[in-house]
């Protein structure tokens, strides 16, 4: 086993007076400008559809901002009733508590699907084409995240006994595996790495659905296989025999994204 130290990197990135700003809302504010950048991008590049695309300018600003709500407010509320209902059932007014942590990335993902609808009602584009562009860009700032976690010293692995494992000062002293890292590998760098190849060299935003599908497959089996090394949240434990909160809102992402992409390759076949 490979023994790592735990970086001794403050929490707080800069501190000015009673104002501090700290790498995990860094970590937010670089992803959202990364997507909202990279979109704009991708969204004016006819090479990468086979026809023109209709994204004015506006609309991608809309679709980002609309997102970035979606995403704040479906995380918070996601950690609350997949991971802690009874405790903020019993004290509601700590669901304002955001600084104390507590988001869940499936109810994030939720938040943004309900955003992106709107956005696509709103300007009647599908809604699979806007998702497919939010979907391409979405794992740099999961990357982003989850380092930053690391750094916090939280949602850490289990005990390590083979691969990795690090001593966290916020857990015990047992090495533990750095599953923030694999996750940071996975779900950031090799899932933003295959997206990026499926619409570059596949041409699959010509296909609205495919990325959007390959996102949800990806992400759910890979979020699915970390889990076995990823601490169970205290207050949740194991649901049932080995299987994790994480684990379970993985599966449906996991099936969904299946569907999808069979949905997709059906419609292009019949164009």
């Amino acid at each position: 086993m490979i023994y790592l130290s735990f970086p001794s990197i403050s929490p707080v990135m800069l501190s000015l007076g009673p104002i501090e700003i700290r790498w995990y809302s860094l970590a937010y504010i670089v992803g959202f400008l990364f997507s909202w950048i990279y979109i704009k991008r991708l969204s004016l590049s006819r090479s990468l559809y086979d026809r023109k695309s209709n994204f004015d300018s506006k609309l991608v600003d809309d679709l980002v901002f609309y997102s970035v709500i979606g995403l704040i407010i479906g995380a918070r509320l996601g950690y609350i009733i997949f991971y802690n209902l009874e405790f903020y059932l019993s004290s509601p007014l700590n669901i304002l508590y955001v600084w104390e942590g507590g988001l869940s990335f499936h109810g994030g993902l939720i938040g943004i699907i309900i955003a992106t609808f709107y956005t696509s009602k709103t300007y009647k584009t599908r809604f699979f084409e806007l998702s497919d562009l939010i979907c391409v860009s979405a794992p740099v700032g999961i990357f982003l995240g989850r380092i930053s976690n690391f750094i916090n010293g939280e949602l850490y692995g289990r005990p390590a006994s083979s691969l990795f494992g690090v001593i966290f000062p916020s857990a015990d002293d047992q090495y533990r595996h750095p599953s923030q890292l694999y996750e940071a590998f996975l779900e950031g760098l090799i899932l933003f790495i295959v997206l990026n190849i499926s619409i570059f060299i596949f041409k699959t935003l010509s296909r609205p659905g495919y990325v959007s599908g390959l996102f949800l497959l990806l992400y759910g089996i890979f979020r699915f296989l970390v889990e076995f090394s990823r601490e169970p949240d205290t207050q949740l434990g194991y649901i049932y025999s080995f299987l994790t909160m994480g684990m379970i809102l993985s599966l449906p992402m996991v099936l969904f994204g299946i569907i999808i992409i069979v949905i997709a390759s059906k419609n292009d076949a019949k164009r």
